[in-house]
């Protein structure tokens, strides 16, 4: 039963001939030729996908990436004490990875783009996780490099450790002048260097390949003090920043906590919020919609953060944010009421506008072609009058007034009726007319 199940675990089995497998290695070192286009172009494409955020273009670049050569070379050659393959493994990485600060930089540089954006910001805080993701993408890797059917680990190994971008990323922080970018992106990428290194190392000296020369003890224990040394040098900052990333993350749990249980279950609408979490200042601002705090209540407030686990932290309530926006309420209720009193009397003066213009008649040019008419006539006028019937009866009547040097016959007092209603379309119209001796009699009385 335990020799099946270390049969299970055998990596012997269907491993490739060990000299084909190493001339493969040396081969994937070399930055010449293909290999260097290669690299130049998986540097352009993950830059552009990191400036314009898109996933599946770094993606594309990491499987492109010619990085894992020399890192893989580098491994193996420890595991076998082959130096001179040690530092020709060390001496292309560090070309690759100068080609990549410098090529990114330039891009990043000239882009007119160059705003932070999600895929940038992935790499910059590396932590823990992200060593484990190295190390067992490693093993992956180099299993799969001393097999004979290769598989499709390489592509996933690739995706998954993704050298290329975080060096890109580095590049960012240098055409940006943005240090922090830099040292955490350069950070990430030394993790996936040392880590896909150290796990190389480990499975060839699980696969017992043979020295390519015998070493003394002292050697092989500088060998191991470089490896553990450098491994220390990784894990350290990486597990201290995956601390911060727990409490950073359980503080601000607390936070939203309090908050529901002390302001939203209490009825109270939030429209601002903001937190900083800084450690040196940490702050939660909050502003209301229509509630206000007294002093005390804010006290009150501050002092229940302990409750749930929330020190050095001070809760700000806005409060003129309060105000200023049921201000703003007001004054916008008043401009629409301001506004719907003058729609209302510009209504108004329409109407009574409408109607002196039912009732206005062009007296002068009526007169004028009445006048060629029937010459006997002197002065002229016309209007409209509300005619009052009864109590609640009223009807509009048209009303013409003429004087004449003697009166119109009945024949022409008719004509003239007539030529009235049909020039002004009236079916109703009252012709008054009196002669030049009775006004003057009037006038003598």
């Amino acid at each position: 039963m335990l020799r099946t199940f270390i049969k299970l675990f055998n990596l012997h089995e269907g491993e490739d001939d060990r000299t084909k497998t190493l001339e493969i290695i040396k081969n994937n070192i070399a930055f010449n030729g293909a290999n260097l286009w290669i690299l130049a172009c998986a540097i352009i494409v993950a830059s552009v996908g990191l400036n314009v955020n898109s996933t599946a273009v770094v993606i594309g670049a990491m499987l492109i990436s010619p990085l894992m050569g020399p890192i893989v070379g580098a491994g193996f050659s420890l595991g076998i004490y082959d130096f001179d393959l040690l530092k020709k493994s060390l001496r292309n990485l560090a070309l690759s990875t100068i080609i990549g600060l410098v090529f990114s930089t330039l891009y990043f540089y000239i882009s007119p783009f160059k705003d932070v954006q999600s895929e940038i910001l992935s790499r910059t805080s590396p932590n823990i996780y992200d060593i484990l993701i190295a190390f067992f993408g490693g093993i992956v890797g180099v299993i799969a490099v001393t097999r004979v059917e290769k598989g499709n680990p390489i592509p996933g190994v690739a995706i998954a450790t993704a050298l290329m971008p975080p060096l890109c990323t580095a590049g960012y922080g240098l055409a940006t002048a943005n240090w922090s970018f830099f040292l955490g992106a350069i950070y990430l990428y030394s993790i996936n260097c040392v880590f896909i290194g150290l796990a190389t190392f480990l499975i060839i000296k699980y696969l017992k390949y043979p020295p390519k020369k015998q070493v003394d003890e002292k050697q092989q224990k500088q060998v191991r003090y470089t490896i553990t040394a450098l491994i220390l040098v990784m894990i350290v900052p990486s597990a201290y920043f995956a601390y911060s990333l727990y409490v950073e993350q359980q503080l601000k749990k607390n936070i939203e906590l309090f908050i529901k249980e002390e302001f939203v279950e209490n009825g109270y609408t939030i429209v601002y919020k903001k937190t900083d979490l800084n450690t040196l200042n940490r702050k939660i601002e909050l502003g209301f919609l229509s509630k206000r705090f007294d002093k005390n209540e804010i006290n009150s407030f501050n002092k229940k953060l302990k409750k749930y686990s929330i020190t050095n932290t001070k809760l700000v309530i806005l409060q003129d944010s309060t105000d200023r926006l049921l201000t703003l309420k007001g004054d916008i209720l008043n401009e629409i009421k301001d506004s719907q009193k003058i729609d209302d009397r510009d209504i108004k003066i329409a109407k009574l506008e409408n109607q002196i213009a039912l009732n206005r008649f062009d007296d002068k040019s009526i007169y004028n072609e009445a006048k060629i008419l029937f010459p006997t006539i002197t002065k002229f006028s016309i209007a409209n009058h509300n005619v009052l019937v009864q109590k609640d009866s009223v009807f509009k009547e048209t009303v013409v007034v003429i004087s004449s040097e003697k009166l119109l016959d009945e024949n022409d007092r008719v004509k003239f009726e007539n030529w009235l209603k049909a020039k002004l379309k009236l079916k109703r119209i009252q012709v008054l007319q009196e002669n030049q001796e009775t006004i003057e009699t009037k006038k003598r009385k």
